[in-house]
């Protein structure tokens, strides 16, 4: 058993499947676990139960926060919460400048205040060592999704990849594997060349409108409004959209609807798909840098 994490106190605060499995891998490195929004969790041995998160502030030493982060008002995802987990101004300034804050991302506002307030965030969304890992689980259950919403067959399929990031390769690599005719979009030069070395058709990002029209599956990653009126009107009536891209993903999703285009919104795919292998990833990632992150803090204030 690794002590990695001994004597340290973690809030782990909302969430879904994937802190069930996350929360035991961190006790088995030596944390202490406050548990925020599992009023309703199965038994948690150990856990320390609060609900009220402006209450745990003050009794950790670090916060972990979901993967999905928070909605713009800052409204946590609890599935197992009896109250609303919410991440306001009052937490934030609640929180004690030695106590950092993990979260998938996290939306523009919420970083201004706690630059202001001195408040060590760290993106974990945005750190390879999870983007990268947690695509797997991500690139299977988009495919599981086309699946299931197409009347035919991956294998031989018309398959547009847009955005060749950390979790778009993964699915470009997926889906050749099983016989998918990829289309990979991009916009650097490199990611296009690579597309090309993979046996993708590279396809830059101001020829979607030209090329958009033969995908009979398109994924997007991207999170910006790639899939407007004008690209969608490009798109074939029988075509599925599925949009990996952060809330509120990159579709036009009400004129998607209104053009008879099947357009599914999907985030946080990782905890509903693979739950158990997503929670062991981040307990892979989580000591590391929750280590990093106390000893940058412990020496600043030491200096």
């Amino acid at each position: 058993m690794s002590a990695g994490l001994k004597g340290i106190r973690l809030a782990v605060v909302g969430g879904d499947d994937r802190e069930l499995y996350l929360i035991p891998e961190l006790q088995k490195q030596g944390a202490y676990i406050v548990g925020v929004g599992y009023e309703k969790a199965p038994p948690l041995p150990g856990v320390t139960l609060i609900s009220s998160l402006l209450e745990a502030v003050n009794e950790v030493d670090v916060l972990l926060f979901p993967m999905f982060g928070t909605d713009e008002r800052g409204n946590v995802k609890g599935k197992y919460a009896d109250l609303p987990i919410i991440l306001n101004k009052d937490v934030i300034q609640a929180i004690p400048t030695r106590v950092p804050l993990f979260i998938g991302w996290a939306w523009p506002a919420l970083k201004s205040i706690a630059e202001m307030k001195g408040i060590r965030i760290v993106e974990t969304a945005l750190l390879n060592e999870v983007a990268i890992l947690n695509s797997i689980p991500s690139a299977e259950g988009v495919i599981q999704m086309a699946m299931e919403l197409t009347l035919i067959t991956i294998h031989g399929s018309q398959c547009m990849v847009l955005g060749l990031g950390r979790t778009g390769w993964t699915i470009a690599h997926m889906l050749k594997g099983i016989g998918a005719n990829v289309t990979g979009v991009a916009r650097k030069a490199p990611d296009l060349a690579r597309a090309v070395e993979m046996g993708l058709k590279a396809v830059h990002f101001s020829e979607l409108e030209e090329e958009i029209g033969s995908a009979e599956i398109i994924f997007n990653t991207v999170p910006y409004p790639i899939l407007d009126r004008v690209i969608l009107e490009k798109v074939a009536r029988d075509a599925v959209i599925i949009d990996l891209a952060s809330i509120p993903g990159g579709t036009d999703f009400e004129y998607a609807q209104m053009l008879g285009i099947k357009a599914k919104l999907a985030p946080g795919l990782p905890g509903i798909v693979a739950p158990k292998t997503t929670g062991k990833i981040l307990a892979q990632v989580y000591p590391q840098l929750i280590l990093r992150q106390l000893t940058t803090i412990n020496t600043s204030i030491d200096s």
